[in-house]
């Protein structure tokens, strides 16, 4: 018996070991690129190891294109203002859908989720239709408002405030606490695990958005970084080496936001009458 388990074991981790080392190794080529030339990139030679190491790549990404800075504060307003956004507006609808009465609740919720069957690009020509009626076509607002609240995650907010205690919101209401004062003294900060996982996914989905930006921006000066990366590729020569350097400058917000999250993300949580 325990022959099977050991032997069941090492397939196991046999498989992980390979799916990470299919997953890591081309982030780590991109790593090593970054510090190449392009002719070394182009070359047709793979190597781990830089044959000539330089920091050119990022010098010219910081210095010589001057747009790349602004970029990289547009991703970071759009992206941080959009998480913050979903993070309180779906919290809300959740928790309203989990915990109150009100008219037309049900047809509201199956109006949500009938929202999770459409395809995103079902939407995008509506979506700019709008906004340009609205004169908010290559302006911030044209990217953070339609991107504060997501229909999954108020359907996540709700499951998760359906299995809340309400004893705790009982107590909180006998001590003189309100809906707003409940939800957001006792509620809210006791649903950091759920917060975690939306605020990771949500930040990720935006910080990556590509087709958006493309849609609604046209000015370079507003344009995020992946819309930016773009501009390094033209049509008789692509610069790899921009690229791979500006990607790993892409990559970082999002390796401290996961770290950062983590242990909410992957911890969870009981709730108790103590609690």
């Amino acid at each position: 018996m325990k022959q099977k388990l050991s032997l069941g074991r090492i397939f196991l981790y046999s498989i992980l070991v390979i799916y990470a080392l299919i997953t890591v190794i081309p982030f780590l080529w991109a790593l090593s690129s970054s510090f190449k030339t392009l002719e070394e990139i182009v070359s047709g030679t793979i190597r781990f190891i830089p044959e000539h190491f330089t920091w050119g790549n990022y010098k010219t990404i910081f210095i010589e294109q001057k747009l790349f800075p602004r970029w990289l504060f547009n991703s970071v307003v759009i992206a941080v203002s959009v998480t913050l956004l979903n993070l309180v507006f779906n919290s809300m609808a959740g928790y309203a859908l989990a915990r109150l009465s009100f008219p037309g609740k049900k047809t509201l919720f199956v109006t949500i989720l009938a929202v999770l069957m459409i395809p995103g690009q079902v939407t995008m020509i509506p979506n700019y239709l709008i906004l340009k009626e609205f004169g908010w076509l290559n302006t911030y607002q044209g990217m953070i408002i339609p991107g504060m609240i997501n229909a999954t995650f108020i359907f996540m907010m709700r499951q998760f405030f359906v299995t809340f205690p309400k004893e705790l919101e009982e107590a909180a209401e006998m001590d003189g606490l309100g809906k707003f004062g409940t939800f957001f003294r006792i509620v809210l900060p006791m649903a950091k695990p759920a917060l975690a996982a939306q605020a990771i996914f949500v930040f990720m989905g935006s910080w990556n958005d590509f087709m958006r930006p493309l849609i609604i921006l046209s000015d370079p000066e507003l344009f995020t970084l992946p819309l930016g990366l773009n501009t390094f590729k033209g049509q008789y020569i692509s610069y790899w080496n921009y690229i791979m350097a500006a990607s790993m400058v892409f990559t970082l917000p999002v390796l401290v936001i996961y770290a950062f999250f983590n242990k909410y993300f992957m911890k969870g949580i009981s709730f108790t009458g103590d609690k």
